[in-house]
């Protein structure tokens, strides 16, 4: 630390920048990858694509539309397919990489919109994804309507069409489960798998290959350009469909259709190799949620099937196909998110680079490189390159705001609870001296099968605040979280509350040990499951002075029925709530409303369709009326369950503000 540097605030998330998706040139000198920055004036963030060197390490930015993602080179590397929503819906655009600063032209103009474009070998063809519902594939197949005569004609039709959305909707039907998802509801449109001739002469239409009521994943070709591969749900008129889902490839032609898996698992996210031999997939168990995913590598031909990750038993996060076959992959392992490597002729996984750090997003690229959305504990997120044996950080998008701010190290802390090992972390608060003893402020992770580390980008700030502000913070990943394999995973089956709080709470016995923390003044937050954990600890425990529950679930009977994964609570808890009404009572965190005698915040988004605001609605009444602690509810409008990760700038600031403020009031002093 340096005087010169000060403590780091709310309004500094602001400007903190985030990167995604990033993807290697075909000669792989480049790295091309969408910057995200908050852009609180509009209440919303900007996203351009920009493009890094591997030769000079300079970066260039390719777009201005504010709303570009999904950058996709061409095979010759010569064009930029990418996504942008600069006018209106979402639609595939087309950039020129040779001359940098070139206009990008619209190859799509779908009713609907279009995304996930993926680029045919021999560069021709692009396939991609388009909402419709049924109505809209029958008038398409009979040729749709004809160009507009002019703009007035093109204006009177958008119009017609909004108020015929309108109309459709009114009374809304629910006819399965989920009706609603994020902070929309569903509107009966699936994607659909079309290709597009990419020549600028072309007249010809994008061709429809597929027609179901059902969402398909994003396509993507085999080598051979015959192919696309792509998965969809095993029961499109089940609650839930994602759930189960099947790998299909579609004849790029005809779009006739065969199933490579038979529905056994739940498969999906195929990728194929460069030289069509493997294709890589996900695989999940139906009907069950605590249990890692494994990575497969099919033969195409039906021939062999390997689980990549079964004997290191750690869940992939992301993958990606090298150029020369060798498939590039991260494992979630213990606080950490880092790269391996997949060799597919010798089946053999070997760690590509060791290191204190997450990655969230990974793409192979020639000799074995690797393009990384890194998060380090020192920064929130950049981009990184490992390559020629140099793991190097490739941007420097944070380094203005970290030169001016204190950041406290996160430190590792092995403890044992009653369930057995556990891992932890805690920030000492900025200034901190020997001898001091600070406010504690406990965070709980959700899922609850997530995981936190040295660094998860998504609470790094959040983390560093609470520092700023003066707390010690700790976490942990209880019994449940991933990264420690499937048997850790699975001990929190039907015990959400008492597992986790034995884990949580040794953690903070073992925190106050260490001396710095005072157990006289200690708040605790969390959110979503971890919103459940908060509310569930202070039902049963009186330690804590003040308390933070977010987007939680508190009623397990009603969040089944108003949820969007009421299968996550039956899977979980291994019963129906008209089976067994006990169980479900017995695990709500309500159920022990009476006894909160902690101070409690509830902070809840009015548009969230996972963990509805009924929720805390209910909390809030039965502490409000049960008892005389203080209990106020803030409910955030046009927000869903991502508030604290991608929620409006404005409101995410006034989330961290309020939080705080309600631990100074009751846990500071």
């Amino acid at each position: 630390m340096t005087d010169s540097k000060r403590p780091i605030t709310a309004e500094d998330l602001n400007r903190i920048h985030y990167v995604q998706d990033p993807q290697f040139s075909p000669d792989g000198n480049a790295v091309a990858f969408v910057k995200v920055s908050p852009d609180p004036l509009e209440k919303s963030y900007k996203r351009n694509i920009w493009l890094y060197s591997l030769a000079d390490g300079t970066l260039q930015q390719l777009t201005r539309g504010e709303k570009d993602s999904q950058p996709r080179w061409s095979p010759d590397g010569s064009q930029l397919a990418f996504v942008s929503a600069r006018s209106d819906k979402p639609q595939v655009y087309l950039l020129p990489t040779a001359a940098p600063g070139g206009e990008a032209r619209a190859l799509t103009s779908m009713k609907n919109g279009a995304h996930s474009p993926d680029w045919s070998p021999d560069g021709v063809r692009i396939a991609f994804l388009a909402p419709l519902r049924r109505g809209e594939r029958e008038a398409e197949a009979d040729n749709g309507d004809p160009e507009p005569a002019d703009k007035l004609e093109a204006k009177q039709r958008k119009e017609r069409q909004a108020e015929d959305e309108r109309n459709h909707w009114d009374p809304r039907p629910m006819w399965r489960i989920p009706y609603r998802q994020g902070t929309a509801y569903v509107n009966e449109r699936y994607d659909q798998v079309y290709v597009a001739d990419t020549a600028e002469s072309s007249e010809s239409k994008p061709r429809r290959l597929t027609a179901i009521d059902a969402d398909h994943a994003a396509p993507r070709w085999s080598p051979d350009g015959a192919s696309i591969y792509t998965s969809r749900t095993v029961t499109p008129l089940g609650d839930e469909p994602w759930r189960a889902l099947n790998i299909f490839r579609l004849d790029a032609e005809t779009g006739a259709e065969a199933a490579l898996t038979n529905g056994a698992f739940s498969v999906y996210a195929p990728k194929p190799s460069p030289d069509g031999k493997w294709i890589a997939c996900e695989r999940s168990p139906i009907g069950v949620t605590d249990m890692p995913s494994r990575l497969l590598v099919l033969a195409a031909d039906g021939s062999e099937t390997r689980i990549v990750n079964a004997y290191i038993d750690r869940e992939t996060i992301d993958y990606a196909w090298s150029p020369e076959g060798e498939l590039a992959l991260t494992l979630e392992s213990e606080g950490k998110v880092l790269p391996w490597r997949y060799d597919p002729e010798n089946d053999e996984l070997l760690p590509a680079h060791e290191g204190v750090y997450e990655i969230e997003q990974i793409d192979g690229g020639r000799s074995g490189a690797l393009a990384m959305t890194v998060s380090t504990p020192g920064n929130p997120q950049e981009l990184y390159v490992l390559a020629n044996g140099e793991f190097k950080e490739a941007t420097n998008f944070n380094h203005e705001l970290l030169d001016e701010v204190i950041v406290q190290e996160a430190r590792e802390l092995r403890y044992d609870s009653p369930n057995g090992a556990v891992q932890g972390w805690y920030i000492l608060p900025v200034g901190h001296q020997e001898g001091d003893k600070a406010p504690l402020a406990l965070n709980i992770h959700g899922g609850p099968h997530a995981a936190w580390g040295f660094s998860t980008k998504t609470m790094w700030h959040e983390w560093q605040f609470h520092a700023a502000r003066g707390y010690a913070v700790f976490y942990c990943n209880p019994h449940g979280s991933g990264g420690y394999g499937e048997a850790f995973e699975r001990r929190l089956h039907a015990a959400w509350g008492p597992v986790a709080m034995d884990d949580i709470m040794a953690g903070v016995d073992a925190v106050l040990e260490l001396g710095f923390a005072d157990g006289e003044r200690m708040a605790i937050t969390g959110g979503s499951y971890g919103g459940y954990m908060t509310a569930w600890i202070i039902g049963h425990s009186d330690r804590f002075k003040a308390a933070v529950s977010q987007r939680g679930v508190y009623n397990i009977s009603s969040f089944y029925g108003t949820s969007d994964v009421p299968l996550l609570m039956s899977n979980e808890f291994d019963a129906e709530p008209w089976d067994d009404h006990d169980v479900y009572w017995d695990n709500s965190p309500l159920k022990y409303a009476a006894r909160i005698t902690t101070p409690l915040l509830l902070i809840h988004s009015e548009n969230d369709f996972r963990v509805p605001i009924e929720q805390a609605e209910q909390l809030f009444a039965w502490v409000r009326r049960a008892t005389d602690t203080p209990v106020k509810m803030l409910r955030y409008p046009r927000e869903g369950h991502e508030l604290s990760r991608s929620g409006e700038p404005g409101h995410r600031v006034s989330r961290l503000t309020e939080m705080v403020a309600w631990f100074d009031r009751y846990a500071m002093a």
